[in-house]
């Protein structure tokens, strides 16, 4: 694969992730990773890992038209994998990272709802390519970049407030679960259409 096809899926993946039109997707992770820490990194990347995991199954499946669903269904279940995992949060009570343990499946069982969300636009701009592989390796290596990236921002932004603001982790979890539930639940209730 060139260069240039190397590093434009590579982009197409990270927009993916980095965009100001991937809000669906960054409150996603936010909301995966909402009750870690800095000490649960190990932990995050593992839940990181297995977004892209499920994510690429789907897009694959999808890219070379063995699976599909209509896109308003999709558009749909992407903020409601958004809004179950905050309301998982906000339904923990002591926010123990050990009673996380759904978030793995939520990680990627949702991730393979959200490859179907960019399948139809990967799968326009495959069309051409005769290296389907590669493109989708590039792409997803690109969404993983990503996720780090805007991971580590929220890993950061999180020590800042616990840390050196003193906010509680309790109220910390419960704030931006809160937040991400609203947040999308609206969403979820904007793309509502069955047609």
């Amino acid at each position: 694969m060139p260069l240039n096809d190397f590093l434009f899926y590579f982009q197409l993946g990270w927009s993916h992730l980095v965009s100001f039109d991937a809000l669906d997707h960054q409150l996603f992770i936010l909301s995966l990773i909402a009750l870690y820490t800095l000490p649960d990194i190990k932990k995050i990347l593992i839940l990181v890992t297995a977004f892209t995991v499920g994510h690429s199954i789907t897009l694959v499946l999808s890219a070379i038209d063995i699976f599909r669903l209509p896109s308003n269904w999709v558009e749909f279940l992407i903020p409601c994998t958004i809004v179950i995992t905050a309301l998982s949060n906000i339904t923990k009570i002591k926010f123990k990272t050990n009673a996380t343990t759904i978030n793995y499946y939520f990680a990627v069982g949702f991730g393979l709802i959200h490859g179907l969300g960019f399948a139809t636009t990967i799968r326009i701009i495959l069309a051409n390519d005769q290296n389907i592989v590669w493109g989708l390796l590039s792409f997803n290596l690109g969404l993983e970049i990503g996720q780090l990236f805007f991971m580590a921002f929220i890993l950061l932004f999180t020590t800042l407030a616990l840390a050196y603001f003193k906010v509680n982790k309790n109220n910390w979890v419960l704030f931006i679960s809160a937040a991400v539930f609203s947040l999308s639940l609206q969403m979820a209730l904007k793309r509502i259409s069955f047609n």
